[in-house]
This record gives C-alpha cells, structure tokens and sequence, in this order.
C-alpha cells in the first residue's frame, strides 16, 4: 500500500499541539492521502494537490477534532460520530483512522464520491467506517439515523444556519454538533439564531482548533438539549436554497 511521508511541519505542529500518533497511524494516514490525491487526479475531491499542504490543511485540521469526541458513556455503548458531507472523506476518515474505538458513519450524496470513501474503507481495513450514499435531509428523516449518533461532524459543508439543519436531526438529544469553521464564525452565528432555537440546541463552546499553530481555525461545538422537531430536515435542497 503506498502512502505519502508527513512533512516536518507537520510533526512540528503535533508536537506543538501535544498530539501524538503511533507509526502505524501515520502510515495509514499517509496511505489515505496518496488514495485522496491519485484519485483527486481523475476527479474532484480537493483543490490541494500538495502532498505536504494537503497533511497540514486535511490531516491536521481533521485531528484538532480528536479531543473534542469524547468517549463511550458505558461498555455497552459504542461512541457514534456522524461526519455529514464527507466529501473526500474529511474529517471522517483521519479520525476513523486515529479513534478505532468509535463507530463513524460518513454521509455523501455524490456517488462517485461515496465510492471513494468506501473504497478508503476496504483498502484501509477500516472496519469502525460505514459510507451512506444519501443526502443528509433523506436520512436525517429515516429512523436507523434520525436522532441516533452522540456526535456529528462537518467541514466545508456551509453557513452555520444550514449546516446546523442538516446535523442537528442525526444527533441524539445530548448529543453534540461539531463543525470545523473560520473568523467569519460569530457573524454565522448571529445568522443562525433561528436555526439554533429551532432545532433542539443548548449550549455553544468556541474552540481554537489548532492553538499555537493557526488563529484562522475554529471549532464550534454545539449542545442538544432538545428533540428536534419532526419537520426538520425539509425537504432535499431547501435548508439550503431557504436557509432557516
């Protein structure tokens, strides 16, 4: 299996951060990239194309998730993190690689795209990833999905408004939201109150994604403290064309 070697920036930034990888994490992080960039080169997946920007930019970004997942509540529960418009698999897959522990299920509407991911899966062994080639506003009305994940993750995937239609439906009440986002975020936000107040939300914590490294990257994580309402999602298309 080839894989691609982490720059020295990047071992630089996990030192920094305190994250620590084993080798064998490495590997399959950099066997990752090498699938993401040759595939990348058929079809879009990425506009980064560097090898060593796309370790800072995907792999390290997809990590400052890491201690912000949580654990498993007890034995017979098995952590469940939804990764909504998965994409080329970020952040799903550097953290399916990093936490084996937890069960990941990445959500993608576009089928040559879902095929990526779970070809990563197979080529990977990664046995804790499920692919679900479908929109998040179909599964967020289908009972094995609706309400049934303790976190759900995205990126890239739009303003906190929508974003928040499309995630909040999947997660269970105490559950969270976590979405990966830049400085325009207090101004999304301001834009989201309707949605927030909407769909079951709580309370909001703000985190620097990579201190020490980038002030540009943020974390919101947002609390479920109620049951969304059995109107949410609408229908595919519209929290975006409509946003709350």
């Amino acid at each position: 299996m080839s894989e691609l070697p982490p720059p020295a920036a990047f071992d630089a930034a996990c030192e920094t951060i305190g994250l620590e990888l084993e080798a064998a994490e490495r590997e399959q992080l950099g066997a990752y990239l090498h699938l993401l960039l040759e595939t990348n080169k058929q079809f879009n997946l990425t506009a980064i194309k560097e090898p060593g920007e796309a370790w800072l930019r995907h792999v390290l970004d997809s990590l400052s998730l890491l201690p912000h997942l949580g654990q498993s509540d007890s034995e017979s529960h098995t952590l469940r993190v939804v990764d909504v418009g998965s994409g080329g698999g970020l952040p799903g897959v550097p953290l399916a690689i990093t936490r084996p522990d937890v069960r990941f299920t990445l959500v993608e509407a576009t089928g040559k795209k879902a095929k990526f991911l779970q070809g990563c899966a197979d080529e990977l062994g990664l046995s804790n990833l499920e692919v679900v080639n479908d929109r998040a506003e179909t599964i967020g009305r289908d009972k094995a999905h609706r309400q049934r994940y303790d976190v759900s993750v995205a990126r890239a995937v739009g303003p906190m408004n929508v974003l928040l239609e499309l995630t909040m439906p999947l997660v269970r009440v105490g559950g969270r939201v976590l979405a990966m986002k830049g400085r325009r975020l207090e101004e999304e936000l301001r834009d989201a109150g309707d949605a927030l107040m909407l769909l079951g939300e709580g309370q909001i914590e703000v985190y620097e994604a990579l201190p020490g490294v980038s002030e540009d990257a943020l974390i919101v994580e947002v609390a479920k403290h109620a049951l969304t309402p059995k109107q949410y999602p609408r229908r595919p298309g519209e929290p975006k064309t409509n946003p709350l």
